[in-house]
């Protein structure tokens, strides 16, 4: 049963870190490269659907690692389990306090009411998914090295 936690756990979180790199290295470049109204309306698009399943995502994976790291605090490879759980809420709080609020702006965007800041706005979100990006696919390399 453990062994499925882990399985089950490290494809949950590994899912998650694939949407989001896909969003940081290929969604938002093609729609970047449209012109200003679609871009606007494609991204818009995007923070509604992905704001929907995100959270649920997130929290669930970060539920996830912490029942692991109690099932398992006695195996090998706990520190690395529970490092990673920091780390994932790490990614957590960064959503709820730098992206989500400008995420949630953006998905109400149309071309007729985009504020005129928009772009710098959109920019200041890929920045700090970036770096969202990065702290779960450390969040995630951690679960897989745990895993051996």
């Amino acid at each position: 049963m453990f062994t499925a936690l882990e399985i089950v756990t490290t494809v949950i979180v590994g899912l998650m870190v694939g949407v989001e790199f896909s969003v940081a290295f290929v969604i938002n470049p093609i729609l970047n490269a449209l012109p200003d109204d679609s871009l606007v309306r494609g991204r818009a698009h995007g923070g509604r659907m992905l704001g929907a399943v995100m959270p649920v995502w997130y929290i669930g994976s970060l539920i996830l690692v912490a029942v692991w790291a109690i099932a398992g605090w006695q195996q090998p490879g706990a520190g690395l389990v529970v490092t990673a759980g920091a780390l994932l809420i790490v990614s957590v709080v960064m959503s709820l306090l730098l992206l989500v609020p400008i995420n949630n702006r953006g998905k109400t965007w149309t071309a007729e009411n985009r504020p005129a800041d928009w772009k710098q706005q959109m920019n200041r979100w890929d920045r700090f998914h970036y770096i969202r990006v990065a702290v779960i696919i450390a969040a995630f390399a951690l679960l897989v090295a745990a895993l051996a």
